[in-house]
């Protein structure tokens, strides 16, 4: 489970919200004082927020089913990539693109376009045509390698979205809402929690306080696949030793069907 100190979410300055006059009244709760005009998140609340979402998303990974990740924004662009991409799991950094879920069919041909450019660029017929048409492509192929390559094993709708500022990516939020899908998000003082099924609060403007959170998160679906690996050798050693106290039978039965034959034989 996660691991998260609170000497680590004070360093890294998960306690910093907006200041007072962007605050949601939802996000109270979780606010511990105001200091110099800004609200300070309560951190034993951020550790038990993280805990929750840490067991929600080993249990996902467990089962086998991918969590998408959404960050846009600069700060948290190359920590989710760098540390999703570590755990297998999809992620959009660049723009989201609109209807990603709630019109996933049309995404995933785009993904297959992407799949199609890549055999013709292997395959002898593109030195046939023109270097403008094979530039074009290549640009083609480019964008939406920029937009959609970190998605392109997602097969089907997620288990679970996680979301960095939920503010920012209202539009993933909405569309995850919409299909009820799960969703995890760090949410700072001028964000509604109750939108979110696992809301940490949390500053989610510092790439440390990001970095932080989603490293706990990750740690969690390291080991849900660990244990899903094992489950699995377990149960491949069970079906092993089944097929072999099967074998043993049936080399039993037929022995003892042998000798049955035998002494009618010599009943005879």
């Amino acid at each position: 489970m996660s691991n998260v100190q609170f000497e680590e979410l004070l360093e890294a300055g998960c306690h910093f919200g907006h200041l007072k006059r962007k605050w949601n009244p939802a996000m109270a709760p979780y606010i511990f004082m105001e200091k110099n005009g800004i609200h300070i998140i309560d951190l034993y609340k951020t550790m038990d927020k993280v805990e929750d979402a840490c067991a929600a998303a080993k249990s996902i990974a467990r089962s086998g089913r991918k969590i998408l990740f959404v960050a846009t924004k600069k700060q948290a662009k190359e920590t989710v990539a760098n540390m999703v991409k570590e755990v297998g799991m999809p992620y959009v950094t660049e723009r989201w693109p609109g209807g990603m879920l709630t019109n996933f069919f049309t995404i995933r041909k785009a993904v297959k376009k992407m799949s199609d450019i890549d055999r013709l660029i292997e395959s002898p017929q593109f030195n046939n045509i023109s270097k403008r048409e094979r530039l074009q492509i290549t640009r083609e192929r480019a964008k939406l390698e920029k937009n959609l390559g970190s998605i392109s094993d997602l097969s089907r709708l997620p288990a679970a979205v996680f979301i960095v500022d939920i503010m920012k990516e209202h539009i993933a939020l909405a569309e995850a809402r919409k299909l009820a899908i799960p969703t995890f998000a760090i949410v700072d003082t001028n964000s509604n929690p109750n939108l979110v099924d696992y809301a940490i609060p949390a500053n989610d403007d510092a790439s440390k306080s990001i970095a932080v959170i989603l490293k706990a998160i990750c740690n969690s679906i390291r080991e849900g696949q660990a244990e899903r690996e094992m489950n699995k050798d377990r149960m491949e050693e069970e079906i092993a030793e089944m097929n072999n106290e099967g074998e043993i039978l049936n080399e039993e039965e037929n022995e003892s069907g042998r000798r049955k034959r035998v002494a009618r034989k010599n009943n005879e």
